[in-house]
């Protein structure tokens, strides 16, 4: 397949782009333009169409012949042959078996008496000499149905060419014959309804050779009568004696040529002619496409190359066997380390920051600060068993005698043995530290991926160092607890009992100050906000659906929900007084952790409901709320509690057999309380610290100063810095892709140097399609540019002065009223032969025509002179613009 030359010469072009795509693994979608062919019965199209291709394979004859869609799709291909849709696996070699196939599949569909069908006839054709196109022959258009074709055979074929010519990547080739008149081509007419600005369509009027003699299309072709934006072609295609008489396109082209110079109408014209031309036109089409295509694909590949050559920077020299190299690339990475591991505790910044959960530093502070203190409070004591323990220590330290005074001993015996359940949470609190500082180093190490031996043996050495860290820490704190239990400092400033007070008074400041710290704990924030954010309420109504997301704000008094986090919309404040937290059982379809807010006393907590049931969707997110709950006062329950308040009876009964005794148990439990108080506020304060120093701070230095002498002391450095085959490969493919990055820019620009693009030509006067639905009346634009013969170039009135008066609501126009002279008016002026036709005044007293474009100012003042010499008014005339204002008629011109 042959014979366009213009489209061979883009088939390199656009084969170095694909290669330079392949190279870098990307698909690269030209998506170049469709073309279409719109026109009359019998008009030409499928001949257009093959000229175009320069190859013989669609049917011809008289009539209706094309009676399906066919999409040709050009494929290039380094093998010539063709393929249909419906014939799979079959190879066409010879085109004129292509041209029957494609008759008899008509036939098969819509019979062989004339009848048409929608449905496209789909054909592959694969050549070295065509570009990757897709080329749509559609049936002519027809009104009066013959043969087996439907009443409503016009709107079916409308149908069918809108569906492909509406795409706005389809360019529309309107075909219309040379010997039927021009305002009745239905092909323009569709072209304008769905490309109102002309940008897609080009006209092609075919069978010019076949106009009555002395008529010819030179107006048309010009674009002087119903311009186009993108103009008129005219095209001579082989008669049906010629295609019967086996001529082939080469010399048909030739005869074209030769036409169109011998034409005395057409030889000025004859570049802008013909099949060639055509040709041209569709190629530069293409080119423009391609062209507009290469700025957005200039962009997308130099945004990758910069994104590689971020990555590629540390492969442009590197060499796997050169030793110094895998040293200076060991040395950089435990400096990368150092540097990442001090940015995540610290929080100094870094570039890759976690933005979907806690890590590294912050993770550490919400332990020390939030969860290290709820698991404190989350301590389980028994209060039936706490005040039996101190009524067996007190008389077990009278012994026989029977006790006036609350003896210290007691309270220094309860107060130990919950001194001792510290360690617990404390121990607890190292390995969550631990934990997370392990998650931190295998983050951090993630830089080493390209040496797995490295990577494993730096995790080695760390996280042995800090499990040994781990060890020694946990001994300081059980022995900071031991230190606690050591000795009992009753003389602290912050102890409710008074070391030289009677033990009356003893009593009394105990139970007092007791009670008034617990009533003055809870306001001593203030009702300020403790935390924000969304929570989910299960026990709604069913007809709210059971359970919906919120917005909450929890302050030291209150917790209250909103609609969103504008809080504008409030739902309901809950008071804090007397509530008190419990974990809830995960339910069977739901994977959110629940927990509730509940009144011990049994009241209503959320209107008919005894407790408010929460989610959230992690079990960190909960724990975190349970925590600020705690901060506002809200304590967990206790699971002893239930079973405290059923044997409360037994107790009373028991304790109120020695009132003395129970007097005495209730001074020692409020003196355990203030005395837990100070110790517990210790623990929180020390073991932060204590963490900080023998394990975080102690691994910073450890990665900094000994790290890599570790490393050097485990074994062979070569060996270490190894390469794993799947980062060989990658390294080799980053490179691949980097510099086929750069080569595809570099053939994007000699692209863009290759081809011009054209600009789309500006738009034209085409409403008369739109003014021409009475296209009977035969009336035709007259040629733009140009003066009328008689009339001066200067007195040229412009385009919008010509239109003619508006039409009066009666449908007639008005008739001309002359207009009296009044006194001392001049009389009335009459033509004088050979002079341009005097300005006469309106009614309104403007000027009904006024001068336009005058080619230089002598000569407008020259035909102003002439004006008045015909005026016979004998005065100098002034410099005077080409245009003259509107004013009223005097007689005068100023």
């Amino acid at each position: 397949m042959s014979g366009n030359t213009g489209m061979e010469q883009l088939i390199p072009i656009v084969n170095k782009l694909q290669d330079a795509f392949t190279q870098l693994g990307v698909h690269m979608q030209l998506d170049l333009p469709q073309i279409a062919v719109v026109g009359g019965q019998s008009a030409g199209k499928s001949s257009v169409l093959e000229n175009f291709v320069g190859r013989d394979f669609l049917p011809r004859g008289s009539g209706i012949v094309t009676r399906r869609p066919l999409i040709l799709q050009l494929i290039n291909s380094s093998t010539e042959h063709a393929e249909f849709l419906h014939c799979k696996g079959k190879k066409f070699v010879d085109f004129d078996e292509v041209r029957r196939e494609i008759e008899a599949e008509t036939d098969r569909v819509t019979g062989s008496n004339k009848g048409i069908s929608n449905i496209p006839i789909n054909l592959r054709v694969y050549s070295p000499n065509v570009l990757n196109l897709t080329l749509i022959d559609l049936p002519g258009l027809t009104k009066v149905p013959i043969g087996d074709q439907p009443v409503d055979i016009e709107a079916q074929i409308k149908g069918m060419i809108f569906q492909f010519i509406k795409r706005d990547n389809c360019l529309i080739l309107a075909v219309t014959p040379a010997n039927t008149d021009l305002a009745n081509s239905d092909a323009l007419k569709l072209a304008k309804e769905v490309d109102p600005q002309g940008v897609r369509t080009i006209g092609v009027i075919t069978k010019l050779d076949l106009m009555d003699e002395g008529t010819d299309a030179r107006d048309i072709l010009e674009n002087k009568l119903l311009p186009l934006r993108r103009g008129y072609i005219g095209v001579v295609n082989r008669s049906q004696k010629d295609i019967e008489g086996r001529k082939d396109i080469k010399n048909a082209l030739a005869a074209e040529r030769k036409f169109f110079l011998s034409h005395p109408s057409y030889r000025h014209l004859a570049d802008r002619l013909g099949t060639p031309y055509l040709q041209r036109v569709l190629n530069q089409q293409l080119t423009n496409h391609i062209r507009d295509t290469l700025p957005a694909l200039r962009d997308r590949l130099q945004k990758q190359l910069l994104t590689l050559e971020k990555d590629v920077d540390q492969y442009k020299h590197f060499r796997p066997d050169d030793p110094a190299i895998k040293t200076k690339a060991m040395l950089q990475m435990i400096q990368q380390l150092q540097s990442d591991f001090e940015r995540t505790i610290e929080g100094s910044g870094s570039a890759q920051i976690n933005t979907n959960e806690l890590s590294g530093g912050a993770k550490i502070n919400r332990i020390f600060h939030e969860r290290f203190p709820f698991e404190i409070v989350k301590m389980e004591f028994d209060e039936k068993e706490l005040r039996r323990e101190i009524a067996f220590a007190i008389r077990n330290i009278h012994g026989i005698r029977v006790g006036l005074f609350t003896p210290d001993m007691a309270f220094e015996a309860i107060v130990k043995k919950q001194i001792n359940r510290l360690k617990e949470p404390s121990l607890k609190c190292v390995d969550l530290v631990v934990q997370e500082l392990s998650n931190v180093v295998r983050i951090c190490t993630d830089r080493m991926a390209r040496y797995p031996r490295l990577r494993e043996e730096t995790e080695r050495i760390i996280t042995t160092h800090v499990r040994q860290r781990e060890q020694l820490c946990k001994d300081q704190l059980i022995l900071l607890v031991d230190c606690e239990l050591a000795y009992m400092n009753t003389n602290h400033e912050d102890f409710i009992g008074f070391a030289n007070a009677a033990a009356s008074s003893h009593n009394a400041s105990a139970q007092q100050s007791s009670e008034n710290s617990v009533k003055a704990g809870r306001h001593t924030l203030g009702n300020q906000v403790i935390r924000k954010g969304y929570m989910c309420i299960h026990n709604l109504g069913i007809m709210k659906g059971g359970s919906r997301d919120y917005w909450f704000v929890l302050t030291s008094e209150s917790i209250s929900w909103f609609k969103d986090e504008e809080e504008r919309e409030k739902k309901y404040m809950l008071p804090l007084d007397g509530l008190k937290l419990r974990d809830l059982e995960q339910s069977f379809m739901s994977r959110r952790h629940l927990f509730a807010l509940f009144n011990p006393e049994g009241r209503n907590v959320y209107k008919d409901y005894k407790q408010l049931e929460l989610s959230c969707e992690t079990q960190d997110d909960v724990d975190s709320w349970k925590a600020s709950f705690l901060r506002a006062g809200v304590y967990p329950e206790r699971a002893t509690e239930q079973a405290n308040g059923e044997g409360e009876g037994g107790t009373e009964n028991q304790s109120s057999m020695d009132p003395q005794l129970e007097r005495q148990v209730e001074t020692i439990r409020n003196l355990v309380d203030s005395y837990m108080k100070i110790v517990t506020k210790t623990t929180r304060d020390l073991v932060p610290k204590a963490i900080m120093m023998l394990i975080i701070n102690n691994a910073k230095d450890f990665i900094n100063g000994e790290l890599l002498a570790h490393l050097y002391a485990s074994g062979d450095q070569s060996s270490m810095m190894e390469e794993s085959p799947e980062e060989a490969q990658k390294r080799e493919e980053m490179l691949r892709m980097y510099h086929a990055c750069k080569e595809a820019l570099r053939i994007i620009g000699d692209v863009s140097m290759a081809t011009v693009s054209t600009p789309v030509p500006p738009p034209v006067k085409s409403d008369w399609l739109a003014s021409g639905e009475n296209p009977s009346l035969g009336l035709s634009p007259p040629s733009p540019g140009g003066p009328r013969r008689g009339v001066a170039q200067s007195m040229v009135p412009p385009a919008s002065s010509r239109a003619p008066p508006p039409v009066p609501a009666g449908g007639r126009p008005a008739p001309a009223i002359p207009n009296r002279p009044g006194p001392g008016a001049p009389p009335p002026v009459r033509a004088t032969p050979g002079l341009p036709p005097p300005l006469i005044p309106s009614r309104g007293g403007g000027l009904q025509q006024r001068v336009g474009q005058a080619a230089t100012q002598a000569a407008a003042n020259a035909a102003m002179n002439e004006m008045m010499d015909a005026f016979r008014i004998k005065r100098p005339v002034p410099n005077i613009p080409p245009r003259i204002p509107d004013r009223p008629y005097s007689g005068r011109l100023n």
